[in-house]
């Protein structure tokens, strides 16, 4: 996520996140055993299982994963995948780029998902864990930040008894793809969805959205003072053949839809697919290409 959506930083307030977010993960490395990938290079090794034999995979679900730094410095993107007898989770974050406190917010944001994730033993209980763990994480980020600025997007999806439970907040996106054409799932937290509210109703012109400085700036996001919780959707029912996508900004800004449906009308693997999608945004080479992450489920 560009600069342009935000801040400044504090230098004290990182240091002090990170010797956090490490004790954190290590303690969740101990219990997690899926994969929980950033960094600059393109591809991402698919997600081990966890260990536990109380925790049998959905073997219906085929897991893809890729990214690039683009342009920036550092990788604010941060991502993990799990499965256990409740479901398939994939969860991604999107930190705000631009002040160093990015990355912390959006590792210590799936860490805190994927730790909640692991405590699940009902399906039934899936909406209440999206709205917990957001609450979760985004206390932990203020708390880290400590009066600094900064902050994160996350997009979640747990697959479970075939179908899709979702939760986001910030611009990240989750898209489901059924039969060549994609179906959107969530909403963007982005000041253009309210301009394009008020267009609806008749307030504001069209060129009024469009030309809006600030229609990309957030409304919502773990680590910001005014968050209440995360959309919540109502379970989708999946069919056989239906891929789930989760991205960043940094690929949806690069590629139209047209070039995604070509991607994945190929019906490669998901981690081929996942792959090509990241290397065809880097071909683009834009000047100021955004860290770009990808999540495909395959169900």
């Amino acid at each position: 996520m560009g600069m342009e959506k935000w801040f400044t930083s504090d230098v004290l307030a990182v240091y002090a996140a990170v010797f956090v977010v490490v004790a954190i993960l290590i303690v969740v490395r101990q219990r997690l055993r899926a994969a929980v990938t950033a960094g600059p290079s393109r591809k991402a090794a698919p997600s081990p299982e966890l260990a536990s034999s109380e925790q049998q995979p959905d073997r219906e679900i085929s897991l893809g994963n890729a990214q690039t730094i683009g342009r920036r410095t550092e990788q604010d993107d941060y991502f993990a995948s799990a499965v256990t007898k409740v479901g398939t989770l994939a969860v991604l974050a999107d930190g705000i780029s631009g002040v160093s406190n990015g990355r912390m917010a959006s590792t210590l944001a799936v860490t805190m998902f994927s730790r909640e994730f692991l405590k699940l033993d009902d399906a039934g209980d899936i909406p209440e864990f999206f709205h917990k763990a957001s609450i979760v994480s985004n206390r932990a980020i203020m708390e880290q930040l400590g009066g600094a600025i900064g902050g994160t997007t996350l997009v979640a999806a747990v697959i479970s008894d075939h179908r899709l439970h979702w939760g986001a907040v910030g611009d990240s996106l989750i898209l489901l793809f059924r039969d060549g054409e994609f179906l959107p799932v969530n909403s963007k937290d982005t000041f253009e969805s309210v301009l394009e509210a008020r267009y609806l109703a008749g307030e504001i012109g069209r060129e009024e959205v469009s030309g809006n400085p600030m229609k990309n700036q957030l409304t919502n996001y773990l680590g910001y003072g005014g968050f209440m919780s995360m959309e919540v959707g109502e379970p989708i029912p999946l069919e056989p053949g239906d891929i789930v996508i989760l991205c960043s900004d940094g690929v949806y800004d690069a590629l139209t839809e047209v070039e995604m449906e070509e991607i994945l009308m190929q019906r490669m693997p998901p981690q081929e697919t996942a792959e090509e999608m990241i290397a065809c945004v880097e071909r683009k080479s834009y000047k100021h290409q955004d860290n770009a992450t990808v999540l495909i489920l395959e169900h």
